[in-house]
């Protein structure tokens, strides 16, 4: 499997054992990868006309209630159809799915949520793969995606290990799970491959923010936009996309000097140190966990998350696969009309 070409060889990319993504230093990438709105200076890129017919159906906004959080639900289509259940990846928020759920609306009622900590949900002092789960329900029933019986969960990366454990532990909440390019980590932390890699990216460490050093307030939108890109790094394959989630990315912050207003990151910035990984470590220590419900795989034809290769994945050997070919990791930003493709056409026959 390739890798993005523009990543020179030896680059820091990918993710450690724990699924954090590995950061990066200025000048470390080349700028299409390390600065892709840069160019842009604030402006929007153009975008071609299925995207704006895209979210100009804008869906309907609301909090729901959830282990004490109030978590940010988008809903398309109507109550009564086929339920879907869309969940973003790592640092990401229910709009990264905006452009794709009108595509499916005419056939689902569908609901993108915003993990706790993420987008406009709120943060907690601790995040746990079974308060994800429970979040998930609650977004669910909420949207009413089950008056058309069991919804599907669809998850990318980050938001895909969330569907897998909920879809292992709780099977009777769902009738199938689609998984968007998600790697399961390196191999196990106590063999002499797993302490090597270990020790190597601890070295690569940079640029995390923690608790005595929180996130950059930018004092200009065009600074903040300056700064996206994609985690693990790759080239945005379309920058009109880019631009959009990066947008909605961002919140408005007192600047650090105490006067006025700047832009930073909605995400909380220290949840991989407030993130419990007990429970979803448990459940696979002991090789591949059970699951009931149907499972498939769309990946990207050339995502470094995926060259983990399947000797680690805890996924079923049932798992269907699909390939989404020319693309990286964000497969909704590199191949967008495809994964809406293959999410349709694959939902049009299975499960059966």
């Amino acid at each position: 499997m390739a890798m993005d070409p523009a990543i020179k060889e030896g680059a820091p990319v990918g993710y450690y054992d724990d699924d954090r993504p590995v950061h990066t230093a200025p000048g470390e990438l080349p700028p299409e990868v390390q600065a892709p709105l840069l160019p842009f200076r604030g402006r929007e890129p153009d975008a071609p006309q299925w995207f704006l017919d895209a979210i100009a159906e804008e869906p309907e906004r609301s909090l729901v209630d959830s282990m004490g959080s109030k978590l940010e639900l988008l809903t398309w289509g109507e109550v009564g159809k086929p339920g879907l259940l869309l969940v973003h990846g790592n640092s990401a928020h229910a709009d990264w799915w905006s452009f794709i759920a009108p595509y499916l609306a005419a056939d689902f009622r569908v609901a993108s949520m915003s993990l706790a900590g993420m987008g406009a949900s709120e943060w907690r002092q601790t995040y746990a793969f079974q308060d994800f789960a429970e979040d998930a329900e609650a977004c669910a029933r909420a949207a009413g995606l089950y008056e058309g019986g069991k919804p599907i969960y669809v998850g990318h990366s980050f938001g895909g290990s969330q569907v897998f454990f909920a879809a292992a532990a709780h099977p009777e909440r769902m009738r199938a799970a689609v998984l968007v390019d998600v790697g399961f980590g390196g191999p196990p932390p106590d063999t002499p491959e797993g302490k090597r890699m270990a020790e190597e990216q601890r070295q690569r460490v940079r640029n995390i923010p923690t608790a005595d050093r929180a996130q950059r307030v930018y004092p200009t939108l065009e600074a903040a936009l300056a700064r996206f890109r994609l985690m693990p790094p790759q080239v945005a394959g379309n920058l009109f996309i880019a631009d959009f989630i990066a947008r909605r990315s961002l919140k408005r912050a007192p600047l650090e000097d105490g006067v006025g207003e700047g832009w930073t990151w909605r995400f909380d910035p220290n949840m991989w140190n407030k993130l419990d990984r007990s429970v979803m470590e448990a459940m696979t220590a002991g090789g591949k966990p059970k699951v009931e419900v149907p499972l498939a795989h769309i990946y990207g034809d050339r995502s470094v998350v995926m060259t983990r290769g399947d000797a680690h994945s805890p996924l079923p050997a049932d798992t269907r696969k699909i390939a989404i070919p020319d693309s990286a990791h964000h497969v909704m930003i590199d191949q967008p009309l495809a994964l809406v493709a293959a999410l349709r056409s694959l939902l049009s026959v299975w499960p059966a």
